[in-house]
């Protein structure tokens, strides 16, 4: 359980970061190209970069059944379990 709540803190963390830095980028360049070089555009960029990594945290921890999986590929053959009612 521990290693599931440290997994979902990593991938949190992350996510919130990457929008944060990408709100930040695209503030800027819409700073730069637009607006005469003013501030707003940078922080309203950030603050949605950083509500929507808090809002993908809400969820996350709130759903405490959701597990997310990992694709393997198995280079064997793979088996179909048909249960047959009683």
């Amino acid at each position: 359980m521990a290693d599931e709540y440290g997994r979902k803190w990593d991938r949190c963390l992350a996510d919130t970061a990457l929008k944060t830095v990408t709100g930040l980028g695209v503030g800027i360049v819409f700073s730069v190209l637009l607006f005469k070089r003013r501030t707003w555009p940078v922080s309203l960029g950030s603050g949605f970069g950083l509500g929507m990594g808090y809002a993908n945290c809400q969820h996350d921890f709130r759903s405490p059944y959701l597990i997310h999986g990992h694709m393997v590929k198995v280079n064997q053959i793979q088996y179909t379990v048909l249960c047959r009612p009683a």
